[in-house]
């Protein structure tokens, strides 16, 4: 068996992510309360707790995955689960990533993404960008429909999450006239997304811009295993090419497809999600369907993946 970590991005947040894990493992309780000193804020009781609204705020929603998805690979590691042949995230995710490969410290990770999730919402004033999931397209067509609705404005593909399925970013206008035209061209379903911002786009470069200022303060280490980025989909093994990845990643699309793939081909056949969520194993399991998908959030399926990867038990 070669396994891969994955870990979720933004939208995977959910008010009471982490709390039967605190209440029941010491390591994820510890976690918790390592970054609510790191940010000198409540992070923990808005994941325990909500409100809902309060955790949906990007500069709360990012560090709050990544400190829940460390949390949970803390309990993994006490455990006793081996360590991976590689890691990956889904846009946030990545930066998960690099701290459990040792890229990245996690409190330096947690301040980063928070400003991060700060430069993403800042970037496009709310209501003028938009998100739409295109189901039932394959990604080709969904790129020329958004050439052909962008006009002067920006629409592109944001996440190519799976065969048949991608997420498109921009101005508003330009989302809705690529919406209608992917329901001309034949889409199955197009969903509107309950997003503050439009991700993944061109619109999100001062965002980028400021975030390169931040990474390059930062400390990166090279990974202690190959972290499959975003932005080329394919591994990255020094200090310097993750750094690079990550300032790139924030207004590039997600290839998480192509991703997957070359996970694959490298020899990757099992995969544990880990934090909060179940929408990574899904993909995973449609894009690679030879691939056994687990995901870990709490102490059942922590308990499911130790016994299945192996550990203490």
């Amino acid at each position: 068996m070669r396994y891969a970590l994955l870990f979720p991005g933004q939208g995977s947040q959910y008010a009471g992510m982490g709390r039967s894990l605190a209440d029941a493992h010491p390591a994820a309780r510890e976690r918790f309360a390592a970054a609510d000193d790191i940010l000198g804020a409540p992070l923990s009781r808005i994941c325990f707790e909500g409100p809902e609204d309060a955790l949906a705020l990007t500069e709360n929603t990012q560090p709050a995955i990544l400190t829940m998805s460390i949390a949970t690979l803390d309990v993994l590691r006490a455990e006793g689960l081996p360590e991976p042949a590689a890691a990956a995230g889904h846009s946030l995710g990545e930066y998960s990533a690099h701290v459990a490969a040792g890229t990245l410290d996690f409190a330096e990770a947690l301040r980063t993404v928070r400003a991060r999730g700060r430069f993403m919402q800042e970037a496009v004033p709310v209501g003028v960008g938009a998100m739409a999931a295109i189901l039932g397209l394959e990604a080709d067509t969904v790129d020329a429909l958004c050439r052909e609705a962008a006009g002067d404005e920006v629409v592109s593909p944001a996440n190519l999450n799976g065969p048949g399925q991608v997420v498109i970013a921009g101005h508003a206008g330009a989302v809705d006239r690529a919406s209608r035209l992917a329901s001309e061209r034949g889409a199955k379903k197009v969903v509107p997304l309950p997003v503050s911002a439009p991700f993944h786009c061109a619109l999100m470069n001062p965002a980028a811009r400021r975030l390169v200022a931040v990474l390059e303060a930062a400390r990166f280490e090279d990974p202690g295993f190959p972290v499959y980025t975003n932005v080329d989909a394919r591994a990255v093994h020094t200090a310097g090419a993750a750094r690079d990845a990550l300032a790139r990643q924030v207004a590039a699309p997600v290839r998480w497809v192509e991703l997957v793939r070359a996970m694959r081909e490298d020899g990757v056949d099992t995969t544990v999600e880990v934090g909060p969520g179940r929408v990574l194993s899904g993909l995973v399991r449609r894009i690679a369907r030879d691939v056994r998908a687990f995901a870990a959030s709490d102490p059942e399926s922590v308990s499911e993946v130790v016994r299945e990867i192996g550990g203490n038990r």
